[in-house]
């Protein structure tokens, strides 16, 4: 979900401010706040998605010592280098944890 980012002015104060909010919270605070004028702008919108999801190769092997280093954290799981046997032994877990008792 995108947001936009608003520029505001107090009026009372004359700060401006920005606030990340959605559209129907914008109108609710506008009315709730009289003092608050809304400064027309182009939107500046924020998203969670990537526009590259690939990672430098320099950076693959940095990624890839810390796996080494922790291999039991998350950068760990995802990088790190794993034995045959620590893969059946994970797989076993998992089948496990998921099976109904």
């Amino acid at each position: 979900m995108t947001m936009p980012t608003y520029q505001f002015l107090d009026t009372e104060t004359n700060e401006e401010f920005e606030v990340l909010m959605k559209i129907s919270e914008r109108e609710e605070y506008l009315k709730n706040n009289p003092q608050i004028q809304q400064i027309v702008s182009a939107p500046a919108l924020v998203t969670g998605v990537s526009t590259s999801n690939k990672i430098p190769d320099g950076f693959k092997e940095v990624l890839s010592k810390v796996a080494e280093k922790h291999p039991n954290s998350s950068v760990g799981q995802r990088y790190g280098k794993k034995t045959i046997k620590q893969i059946k032994t994970e797989q076993i877990a998992q089948k496990h944890l998921k099976s109904p008792k």
